[in-house]
């Protein structure tokens, strides 16, 4: 049996209503939920082509697909920082410290950003201490320093970007990301880590978002530090952030 239907349809909302009514977090986080499900399926499938699996492929393409792979993480990783804040942006996934390598996570941060450092004609340097077995919450740690020389490598034209760890005494680890850029100035840096900044940088690649700077302030604040930040006009940008992560042999009972 078939039924008609005269009844008319009701005109769409616009996209500024819809997010100003009060389904708005909710509206958000099922965007960022459907952005971050296809962006993960093609940072796999570009890797998968990079590394061959798909059948050979010469330098060039090599590195396209290094660039693709680069560019859906960076949006997945957007993403990923709408989901975060919508829950305070305050987690650690690793709620327990384990024994982990900074080694390790270098390298980590190093095969994610290098495609885009390579792009840019930028040396991408990384220095980890003598004592690299440490105790932690090593994702926590991969996420900041991952966004944060992304974020380097972005506005930074030429020279380099320097992601190091270097010993503090007995247990602190502090870790940095340096880079050769333009630097900020006054304006910018008060309200570097604010979400949804309203007034735009100078640096053209520099993101007025301000997610993923928020994300690292908050993570870093949940794992006990703070994260600082030094600059120079037209001198470069240095992030620090020190923790407290005993050596794994120090916390091996006799």
């Amino acid at each position: 049996m078939t039924m008609n239907s005269n009844a008319a349809l009701k005109e769409p909302r616009d996209l500024a209503a819809c997010f100003a009514g009060q389904n708005a977090q909710e509206l958000v986080v099922e965007m960022a939920h459907d952005l971050r499900s296809p962006l993960t399926s093609i940072m796999f499938l570009a890797e998968a082509m990079q590394l061959g699996q798909s059948g050979p492929i010469n330098d060039t393409q090599r590195r396209q697909l290094g660039l693709i792979r680069s560019a859906a993480l960076c949006l997945c990783a957007a993403a990923s920082d709408v989901l975060e804040l919508s829950r305070g942006g305050e987690s650690l996934t690793d709620r327990e410290p384990t024994p982990f390598s900074i080694t390790d996570v270098f390298r980590s941060v190093r095969d994610l950003a290098k495609p885009l450092a390579e792009e840019k004609g930028l040396d991408l340097r990384f220095l980890a201490p003598e004592l690299e077995e440490r105790v932690g919450h090593s994702r926590a740690v991969a996420r900041v320093l991952l966004n944060l020389t992304t974020n380097a490598l972005k506005f930074t034209e030429k020279g380099f970007v320097e992601v190091a760890a270097r010993e503090i005494g007995d247990k602190r680890v502090e870790f940095s990301v340096r880079d050769t850029g333009p630097g900020l100035d006054a304006d910018e840096l008060g309200q570097l880590c604010q979400p949804f900044r309203t007034t735009p940088t100078q640096r053209q690649d520099f993101s007025s978002s301000g997610l993923g700077l928020a994300i690292c302030n908050k993570l870093v604040n949940a794992m006990g530090s703070r994260l600082e930040v030094t600059t120079h006009p037209d001198g470069g940008t240095k992030f620090t952030f020190q923790l407290e992560l005993p050596a794994v042999a120090a916390c091996v009972e006799p």
